[in-house]
């Protein structure tokens, strides 16, 4: 099996991890997912923000643990989630880094949502 790579954020490739100052909400339709006031907001290189909201701040029950994986050379393994019920665009639609790289550990215990497939306010 092949090594992984492992890259530092830097000049060439930033993250930036900041607390969302204000109320994070993820909505489908009348159903609320996620509600938070303690949001990471991620900003990588040139791609739009992403909203890293607590696991305790997300309806858990709402969300079944896929199969499906990516890897980031940034912040490691994802692993995701999808909204049974919500449709083909909601499968694996919420990732999470349960094992994040040292540089972006706050994320560790934090969902994010994919923009086009949830409503999210305070982003």
């Amino acid at each position: 099996m092949l090594d992984k790579p492992v890259r530092l954020p830097g000049p060439d490739h930033p993250i930036v991890i900041a607390p969302n100052p204000g109320r994070v909400v993820a909505r489908l339709g009348d159903i609320v997912v996620a509600d938070s006031r303690n949001a990471l907001t991620l900003l990588e290189a040139s791609y739009p923000a992403v909203q890293y909201i607590p696991r305790a701040d997300v309806d858990m029950a709402l969300l079944r643990r896929t199969g499906h994986a990516t890897y980031c050379p940034y912040k490691g393994d994802a692993s995701y989630f999808s909204v049974p019920g919500g449709g083909v665009r909601l499968d694996n639609a919420i990732w999470s880094y349960e094992a994040p790289y040292d540089a972006v550990a706050v994320i560790r215990d934090h969902l994010a949502f994919y923009a086009d497939r949830f409503e999210i306010t305070g982003a």
